[in-house]
């Protein structure tokens, strides 16, 4: 895929306006509605030009999030995991290959043991 799973996006499949909020929301992995009463309660409480024309900005130099980003919602909360702590979901995949590999080294060990052979032995006697 050429899209960039760790890059802002602008939502507009989620948008109510422009898709920044919904933006934000997905890139971070916070409700998209907290996002949107963050930025009004920041508006009203003082930033009022300037939350609007960083609102505006975004707008006008984000990208539009490309169809199909995330296979599921699983991926794309791995994704916002990685955007949020990178160290963390690399620690969590390999403790997840780690778990894989731990249980086909059990699979391997019972199916070379000793009891497996002779099971093997049973069936080839029948036959």
């Amino acid at each position: 895929m050429s899209a960039s799973r760790t890059k802002f996006y602008l939502d507009k499949q989620n948008a109510k306006y422009k898709g920044v909020c919904a933006g934000i929301a997905d890139y971070t992995g916070v409700e998209v509605l907290w996002v949107r009463v963050a930025m009004i309660l920041l508006t009203f409480a003082g930033g009022f030009p300037w939350t609007l024309v960083a609102y505006w900005l975004v707008a006008w130099m984000g990208e539009a999030k490309p169809i199909g980003l995330y296979e599921t919602p699983d991926d794309a909360k791995f994704w916002q995991g990685v955007r949020s702590n990178p160290k963390r979901s690399t620690a969590e995949v390999r403790s997840k290959f780690r778990d894989i590999d731990r249980r086909l080294a059990d699979i391997e060990t019972h199916y070379t043991s000793r009891s497996s052979n002779s099971l093997a032995a049973e069936i080839d006697s029948l036959r």
